[in-house]
């Protein structure tokens, strides 16, 4: 059977992606490894708890964001519920406790307040989030570090590490983060605040896959692409097999989008074609991963007297930007972690008094994935016992809370994802970096994943799904 588009992957930029084209009659056929939808915009089931997989907060929805009108195409506002968040997040690092709101006025008046001399630096830094430079086409003008950026408009270090609270967003150093790509980013979570997915993200997943069903277009799931198929320099299908089995089968299409990351698109490829690609991204790294302790408790944080949705915490000897790398590699004792509380908002995922949580810290799967099995549940163990004491010392009576507890590393995000170093961003976000749209010797080949151009994070997946639709039918119109 031919299709007009297969879609390796039913990650958010592939849902998408093949959410539109359906939409506008065209046949698709999703083919995904795991055996649900949405990559890293899934949840899973302990007992009462419903745990989320990878949403923190969403940026916008609003009324200025790309997402709304996308959102607005695909019926997710009619089928999906997003709960405001209150607060940015709140920020600790033994020396300073402060919040910080979404509202970028409100940000920067608070900000001001506390470090009355750096105002000039907080009035630059919200007006490049506010209003984005953009390179002028053909500009000499080198991109930045965002860590360049802000030591030349702010002297205090610990407001520069105010601001960079939620780094781990994108990056795991802010000397080696596009400031262009930052600006951008963060810019929009204080033009248009932030939202989760009540019921968690596997509710949007599931939307966008069974709009693709409802519009003609086919998934199939425990199934593994293990070549792209060429022809007179186009893309012509795929070869693809069930999980576990050997026996392979091919599927013709007119487009073949790459949801899957760029380095594995690489190995699928005949060997010149994965030659080139690999030439093409030459000098480009997979960013982090991630480390994420899911938490179900018993009762709502709020008993206790813990007010915010998010906390950031740096430990105390992150004194400046150039320790924050170190950190993230330091001992899970000092290293720096953000805790979500999902019972401060309504967010649908336990039941009653019940609420859960998530501590999330930047990690790599070097670290992991030389572990024997005895060797790598003990850590996970330690880990788990180490956050756990460390919140009990912020929020006293954390700990008699816990009702469970479970710890996905960098091994678990590459297992169900396979990207490559367990990378949750795709490309690390590098100033000036290169991207990869189009192999100039392969037609008919697209990507739409967090390895592309718009990268990653729920939005920049959804950006980049959507455009990637859009570029097909304007080429077939």
């Amino acid at each position: 059977m031919k299709y007009d588009a297969v879609i390796i992957g039913a990650g958010l930029g592939g849902l998408t992606a093949g959410a539109k084209l359906a939409k506008e009659g065209r046949k698709v056929l999703l083919i995904e490894q795991h055996s649900q939808p949405g990559g890293c915009a899934t949840t899973f089931r302990r007992g009462d708890f419903t745990l989320e997989v990878g949403l923190h907060e969403m940026d916008g929805p609003s009324s200025r964001d790309m997402k709304s009108r996308i959102f607005n195409d695909l019926g997710v506002f009619d089928n999906v519920e997003f709960v405001r968040i209150p607060e940015f997040y709140r920020f600790l690092n033994g020396r300073i406790s402060i919040t910080v709101p979404h509202d970028a006025e409100a940000a920067a008046r608070i900000l001001s307040e506390a470090f009355p001399d750096e105002a000039s630096g907080i009035k630059a830094y919200f007006d490049l989030l506010l209003a984005p430079r953009k390179k002028p086409s053909g500009s000499e003008s080198p991109d930045i570090s965002l860590g360049e950026f802000l030591d030349s408009i702010i002297k205090n270090e610990d407001l520069k590490l105010i601001l960079l609270g939620n780094l781990g967003y994108f990056h795991d150093d802010p000397y080696s983060l596009s400031l262009a790509y930052y600006s951008v980013a963060q810019g929009s979570y204080y033009s248009g605040g932030a939202s989760f997915i009540r019921g968690g993200s596997q509710r949007l997943s599931d939307h966008l896959a069974e709009f693709i069903r409802n519009h003609g277009g086919e998934i199939l799931f425990n199934h593994l692409v293990t070549g792209i198929n060429i022809a007179d320099g186009k893309a012509t299908g795929v070869t693809f097999k069930r999980k576990h089995t050997r026996e392979s089968q091919q599927v013709f299409a007119d487009v073949v989008i790459a949801n899957n990351a760029v380095p594995n698109v690489a190995e699928m490829l005949p060997l010149e074609a994965g030659n080139e690609l690999r030439a093409e991204y030459s000098g480009l790294r997979p960013g982090a991963s991630l480390l994420t302790l899911y938490l179900g408790f018993r009762r709502p944080l709020s008993d206790l007297g813990h007010y915010y949705y998010s906390l950031f915490v740096y430990d105390n000897s992150v004194k400046r930007q150039a320790d924050i790398l170190k950190n993230n590699r330091d001992d899970f004792s000092v290293r720096s972690f953000t805790f979500v509380d999902y019972g401060q908002i309504d967010s649908g995922l336990a039941p009653g008094v019940k609420s859960v949580g998530a501590v999330c810290c930047l990690d790599y799967l070097a670290d992991w994935e030389s572990l024997g099995k005895k060797e790598y549940d003990d850590k996970k163990e330690q880990v788990a016992r180490t956050f756990i004491e460390r919140l009990e010392s912020i929020i006293p009576g954390f700990k008699e809370s816990v009702a469970y507890y479970e710890v996905g590393t960098p091994v678990t995000v590459k297992r169900y994802t396979l990207n490559p170093g367990g990378a949750v961003y795709g490309f690390a976000q590098t100033p000036a970096k290169k991207t990869v749209d189009t192999l100039e010797s392969v037609n008919n080949l697209h990507f739409a994943s967090a390895w592309g151009k718009t990268g990653g994070g729920f939005s920049g997946a959804i950006y980049g799904g959507y455009l990637c639709a859009i570029n097909i039918l304007r080429k077939r119109s």
